[in-house]
């Protein structure tokens, strides 16, 4: 066995002998295969995910998707009628809290923003034990009635096991983080089976830049993955949608105004999570493990007054979709997502974002059709398209990404002619939520914690440029003494929502900054008792710009 530099795995000698191939001494030829590999993983981890879902779904509710049922009992339990939609989130939070929290905390939550952090502050590493983790979490989040998608978890997913081929090959952190992308991209495209989409969404939300060959990389592994959930799953789109078409240019100032309207719903959709999330840090006093199942009352609460908001919801987005809603029922729909998906995450659920911005766009979009069909019936077109733009736009509002948002709607409808409205409504929904706010749905987590991932472009201080914070600082909540034993540090970490903490000296003074991860590994090789954060080293504890600088 040999260890792999600065990532505390150890390589086999076989996987040794097969880097020296002489196909692997060329980092492109190293990189295509890595990618093509990682592509089918992910592809085939995103199936698997999909029938863990319907299989939990079924043992929790008796129906393969419960929220397009209606308010009807478990036929396995009929003697507790609807009422056993309280229990689900119960049952299933005891189950998946004590895991998240023993085995891997990063995976509470919708995901995304832990792989974003992962690439830009730690080099692209995430634990290899955060794939399956997160996988049987969000799994039985969603199965018990968590109102969350499945598309975060199958990104973290994915770059999990990017991540980890990546050091198991000891590449460099440039390619580990490509490597990260390139598992992204495979979930998303073998989820929505949209190969573009899951280009795009890792290029724009997880590299957040251009490159050409990163962007080669990342088409192999999204292709890769959407043959493979192809050939598994069928070549069908997630969700059947209308014909799309635009019947008068008056239809035009309209998309316009409902991409402004779906940009400020996304910042609010974005401001409400966490503002619930909040409530529920502030309320709950009990341990992290048993917040999941406590919470999962309220939620199922929830579920019981509107059972539609079970699971990620997508027989209800296509009903109203196809205009089988009335405009206050939409509306309804609307804000019990938004209750729903936020309470999910908030009570420490596990689960994506991304689908309830989409149904949340969808009943926006609808119930603004119905209301122009009701005004001008001959000129207001068909209320699907309203609801397909209303879909990007309130996407393209929360997350910031309207590359994205155009694409994965064209590629759900594969008509061309919802190119131009769509770019018009997802384009003023990004510049009210620039305007608005300035954070995303993914980035206001990060910064919550003080990490400013783009804090590199203008030279802000960040985690990794402690030099720059002030000479003298008291400590904070999420300090660490520099004499404190590494065990303790550990559990630290526990009363933290991130990634770091910073180590300060006797006196108060910064003197670098603590990754989690490298603490468990610090644990795995020292005494947790007798080693001290500053027993631990630089090398060991804190990155060595840390060990620089302070």
């Amino acid at each position: 066995m040999q260890r792999l530099h600065n990532a505390n795995v150890l390589i086999p000698s076989s996987m040794t002998a097969v880097t020296r191939h002489p196909f692997f001494r060329s980092p492109r030829s190293m990189l295509v295969a890595l990618s093509l590999v990682i592509g089918a993983g992910a592809g085939l981890g995103a199936v698997v995910f999909r029938w863990m879902i319907e299989g939990l779904t079924h043992l929790f509710t008796g129906f393969a998707d419960y929220a397009g049922q209606g308010s009807v009992p478990n036929p396995e339990v009929p003697w507790l009628g609807r009422w056993f939609v309280v229990l689900t989130p119960v049952v299933a939070g005891l189950l998946y809290g004590p895991l998240v929290h023993r085995f891997a905390r990063e995976a509470r939550g919708h995901g995304v923003p832990e792989v974003m952090l992962a690439v830009a502050r730690n080099g692209g590493r995430i634990r290899p034990q955060v794939a399956v983790v997160k996988a049987l979490a969000s799994a039985l989040c969603i199965g018990g009635g968590g109102s969350v998608g499945r598309e975060g978890p199958i990104v973290q997913i994915g770059s999990a096991l990017g991540s980890s081929l990546a050091q198991l090959c000891r590449l460099d952190e440039r390619r580990i983080k490509l490597l990260v992308a390139c598992g992204a991209a495979g979930g998303i495209a073998a989820t929505f089976n949209a190969p573009l989409a899951g280009v795009f969404f890792a290029m724009e939300i997880i590299l957040r830049g251009w490159e050409a060959e990163s962007f080669g990389m990342v088409v192999l592994s999204s292709v890769t993955a959407s043959v493979i959930g192809r050939g598994i799953l069928g070549d069908n789109p997630f969700l059947t949608l209308p014909a799309f078409h635009v019947d008068h240019l008056v239809q035009y100032p309209l998309f316009a105004l409902l991409g402004v309207v779906a940009g400020l719903v996304g910042v609010a959709f974005s401001r409400i999570l966490y503002a619930v999330e909040d409530a529920c840090d502030w309320a709950w006093r009990g341990p992290e493990w048993l917040r999941p199942a406590v919470g999962g009352v309220l939620l199922g609460l929830v579920l019981l007054v509107m059972p539609q908001m079970y699971g990620v919801g997508y027989p209800v987005l296509g009903h109203a979709v196809a205009g089988g809603y009335a405009i206050a029922f939409l509306l309804a729909l609307l804000v019990g997502k938004i209750v729903a998906c936020s309470l999910t995450i908030g009570i420490g659920g596990s689960g994506g974002v991304f689908a309830p911005s989409l149904f949340c766009g969808a009943m926006l979009g609808a119930a603004f059709g119905e209301i122009v069909q009701t005004v001008a019936p001959s000129a207001g077109g068909s209320v699907g398209a309203y609801a397909l733009i209303g879909m990007g736009a309130v996407f393209a509002g929360a997350a910031r990404a309207p590359i994205t948002a155009v694409v994965i709607l064209f590629e759900l409808t594969g008509e061309y002619s919802i190119i131009l409205p769509l770019m018009l409504g997802v384009v003023l929904a990004t510049g009210v939520s620039h305007l608005v706010s300035r954070d995303t749905v993914y980035t206001r987590k990060l910064l919550r914690r003080g990490i400013d991932i783009d804090a590199e472009a203008d030279g802000r201080a960040g985690p990794d440029r402690p030099g720059r914070l002030a000479a003298t600082i008291a400590p904070l909540p999420g300090s660490v003494p520099d004499r404190r034993d590494l065990r303790s540090v550990a559990d630290r970490f526990a009363g933290v929502d991130g990634a770091h903490l910073l180590v300060v000296d006797a006196e108060g003074r910064a003197v670098g900054w603590v990754r989690e991860h490298e603490v468990e590994a610090a644990l795995r090789r020292e005494d947790a008792v007798s080693t001290t954060a500053s027993r631990a080293g630089a090398e060991r504890a804190v990155p060595p710009a840390c060990a620089a600088n302070g």
